[in-house]
Formats: structure tokens, C-alpha cells, sequence
């Protein structure tokens, strides 16, 4: 991306570059819930393209409330009332815009509303005819890892054209990286707080408090980072084993039906559906 750009630096200037240019960061909360909004329209647009499956039940944007605002993360998903009664939200903290650049805003948009969050919890929610914990329960494996594999499909499905979007998505990917080298060296190497901050922000265009509360909820939550891993690479590795087994046949909107339908499943749950599923679509005349 900093090649494609024209950057006229290093990479490590080219991530102090984005850090610090205002043409990066939204003039107000007003400004970033509105491009968010525009987003959301934009991504609506383009969702036919991969999936054939869609809740009901439509979600909202609004700024985390200001008492939360200093402890919560930089945009989050809250599922909504099972009735229909209350839209789905999707969380922006504008309270210090520094934690949501313009860059990350289709990847956000991917991983907390459509096709991610929003998206697969609301469909679960909209279930009938299983237990009601498969429409509720389940863990950051499955949800995060979906999560993470609906960012990782944004350029098939249309987003990302913008490079400096792109760089969102891998400066996104990167977190997840670095997320992991903290976790490890904190809980397993004696790492201190500040080393991992410091880590952070070597290895990243991340703004400083944003680097403080990720490193913080590791702290307070070692493993997780690895869950939202292990889930992504498995739920790609089962499309791409679809797409082996079935060539041609293979449909990727079917594929994503058949992950969405059944609610948060175990792994080893999906990985076994899927597997029955390519069986069945094998069989096919």
C-alpha cells in the first residue's frame, strides 16, 4: 500500500505518516457516525454478491455513551431484544477519535456489523426450531473468528477499493498479529506492561491509547487473542476445502448459509457439518 500510494518513505515513516495526518482522523463524532452510516448503506449493497441469507431485524450507529467511553474498546457490537423490539447497535467511540482512523472504517464496518456481529448474531437470534442456547450461546472461536473471515473476504466482496481502506484492513490484520506476540510475552516470557505498549506502537500506526487499552485487555484476558485466530483460519480453511472438493459447484453464498444457519457452533461441530454438507453436494446429478 505505501508503494501503491507513492510514499515517498520507509514503512515506518509511512505508519507515522497515517498516525499523524489529519486527512486520517474524523472532524467530529457528527462526521465519523455519518461516513460510518454511508458505509453501512454502501455495504448493504454489495451483500447479495456472497450470501443469499439476512436477518430481519435491521441494527443502529451511535457514539459509546461518555461514562463508558474511557474503558471500552475503539467500536463494539451490542445484539438487539429478541423481539424485534430494539435494533441491533453498533458502537463508535468517539470520545477520542484518535481510536478510530478513517482508514479502519470499511473494516470495522465488516467485522462489527455486515457481514460480521450484527450479521451472524441477529440471523442466530432469528433461529427457529433449535435450543434457544444455540441461537444465544457460544464463544470468541466461532464469533470472532467469523468476524475476522468477513474482513478477510472484503476485496471479493467489493470494499477495500480505496488502498488507504486496504491499509485499514491489514493494519487491522496486524493487531491480530501483535495481539498475539503481547499475549505471549506478558503471560509467558514476563513482559512488562510497557514493553507491550511500546511493542505496539513500534510495529503499528496505532495511536497511543488505543495501544494502551488493547495491551490492557490482554492483560486482563489472556487467550483470547488466540481464539479470534484459530476460529478465522478454521472457518477458511473449510471454505477452501470446499472449493477443492466441489470445483465448480462450489457455492460460496451456499457455503456462508452454511456456516450462518445453525447458530455458534464448536469447531469440530462445523468442521463435521461442512464436511457432510461437500458429501451431499458431491452427490448431486
Amino acid at each position: 500500500v505505501r508503494r501503491e500510494t507513492g510514499f515517498d518513505g520507509d514503512l515506518q515513516a509511512f505508519f507515522r505518516f497515517v498516525e499523524a495526518d489529519p486527512e486520517f482522523r474524523f472532524k467530529s463524532s457528527e462526521d465519523a457516525l455519518a461516513q460510518f452510516r454511508a458505509t453501512k448503506d454502501k455495504v448493504a449493497g454489495l451483500l447479495p454478491r456472497l450470501f443469499q441469507d439476512f436477518p430481519k431485524a435491521d441494527y443502529e450507529i451511535k457514539p459509546v455513551e461518555a461514562f463508558r467511553a474511557a474503558s471500552s474498546s475503539g467500536a463494539f457490537y451490542e445484539v438487539g431484544a429478541e423481539d424485534g423490539s430494539r435494533p441491533g447497535v453498533f458502537y463508535l467511540n468517539t470520545g477520542d477519535l484518535s481510536r478510530i482512523p478513517r482508514y479502519t472504517m470499511e473494516t470495522l464496518s465488516l467485522h462489527e456489523a455486515s457481514p460480521g456481529h450484527y450479521f451472524q448474531l441477529t440471523i442466530a437470534q432469528e433461529l427457529q426450531g433449535i435450543p434457544r442456547y444455540r441461537r444465544y450461546a457460544g464463544g470468541s472461536v466461532y464469533w470472532e473468528g467469523w468476524a475476522l473471515y468477513c474482513e478477510s473476504i472484503g476485496k471479493e466482496l467489493g470494499v477495500f477499493t480505496d488502498p488507504y481502506q486496504y491499509y485499514g484492513r491489514l493494519s487491522e490484520e496486524m493487531l491480530r498479529a501483535m495481539r498475539l506476540v503481547v499475549d505471549t510475552g506478558m503471560h509467558a516470557k514476563g513482559w512488562t506492561r510497557e514493553q507491550a505498549i511500546a511493542y505496539m506502537l513500534d510495529n503499528s500506526s496505532l495511536a497511543e491509547p488505543e495501544a494502551v487499552a488493547e495491551v490492557e485487555r490482554y492483560i486482563a484476558w489472556p487467550g483470547q487473542a488466540t481464539s479470534y485466530k484459530v476460529g478465522q483460519l478454521r472457518i477458511r480453511a473449510m471454505r477452501d476445502r470446499a472449493e477443492k472438493a466441489l470445483g465448480p459447484r462450489f457455492s460460496v453464498r451456499d457455503f456462508h448459509s452454511q456456516i450462518l444457519l445453525d447458530g455458534a457452533l464448536p469447531m469440530d461441530v462445523l468442521d463435521a457439518k461442512i464436511e457432510r454438507w461437500i458429501a451431499a453436494e458431491r452427490a448431486k446429478t
